[in-house]
């Protein structure tokens, strides 16, 4: 079982410059809230509540400002700093005392999923882990993404962007990982880019037989979020589903109040916290 989670918020976002000149791009808006919201509720839908927030040094206090110590939510949040991208497995490094000796699961702080069933397959992915379990997801160019290739639900082979088609199940920015993971980490060497490589990791795992994956359905939708038109894209679908719907997407304090992690009382205090919006509007209707 899975109970600990890692959102990784740092980076520069460089090719969203110069929008990320003054902020993270993990805090820049996808439609109404930060975009780190969505990935921070995926966790939370999947159950998890101890949750590290890893960063660069001179964001940890927007971050903050917008979910604190997640007392708010019943959940407890912690920071740590990544001075400099040096990978997504540097992730478990940094995390070290935080994982201790349990299992943990990983999102990358742009990565956004939303679709019918996700919560249930996060759930019985979270308590049936064994070795690591990746997600994922059938998209029209793997030439973008590290892609897993499957025969008879086993995976044969994981390549990192590779330059002829051989799949296209996209390896998603989300992962589950046993405790096993910092060791693994601390033995990977930098590639080309100077970077561990995430594709290596799960590698490891593959290697020792322990490496498993869950399909996220044709009716979900995942992106990475990089550039700006993703922003744009996304930030309108997220309009579409909450207009047509009267649902918000990634709203913290429903998950959880859904959840039982707070109750009617906070929410009325959360509601002053954000004040007068569409965002409280929507908090008053879940409790009334």
């Amino acid at each position: 079982m899975i109970k600990k989670g890692i959102v990784l918020a740092g980076g520069t976002g460089s090719r969203l410059s110069p929008a990320t000149k003054s902020t993270n791009k993990q805090l820049l808006p996808l439609y109404d809230k930060p975009l780190f919201f969505y990935p921070l509720s995926v966790l939370m839908l999947a159950g998890i509540k101890d949750i590290l927030i890893i960063t660069n040094p001179k964001e940890e206090k927007n971050f903050k400002k917008a979910v604190g110590d997640g007392s708010h939510l019943g959940i407890k949040i912690r920071y740590l700093e990544q001075k400099k991208p040096k990978g997504i497995p540097e992730a478990f490094k940094i995390g070290k005392k935080f994982i201790s000796n349990d299992n943990v699961a990983l999102i990358l702080g742009d990565n956004f999923f939303y679709g019918q069933r996700l919560s249930d397959t996060l759930v019985t992915a979270k308590n049936f882990l064994n070795g690591c379990a990746i997600f994922l997801k059938t998209v029209s160019k793997p030439e973008n993404y590290g892609v897993a290739v499957l025969k008879k639900n086993k995976i044969l082979k994981i390549s990192e962007k590779p330059k002829k088609k051989i799949s296209s199940e996209a390896i998603t920015g989300l992962y589950f990982f046993d405790k096993e993971v910092v060791k693994f980490s601390q033995k990977l060497k930098p590639s080309k880019r100077k970077e561990t490589e995430i594709i290596d990791l799960i590698n490891l795992y593959k290697k020792k037989g322990k490496l498993n994956f869950n399909k996220i359905g044709r009716g979900a939708v995942w992106s990475d979020v990089g550039k700006i038109e993703d922003f744009t894209n996304i930030s309108n679908f997220v309009y579409s589903i909450e207009k047509v719907q009267g649902i918000k997407i990634a709203c913290l304090d429903e998950i959880s109040y859904k959840n039982h992690w707070i109750n009617k009382k906070q929410i009325r205090k959360n509601i002053k916290f954000y004040g007068k919006c569409p965002y409280s509007e929507y908090l008053k209707k879940i409790i009334n």
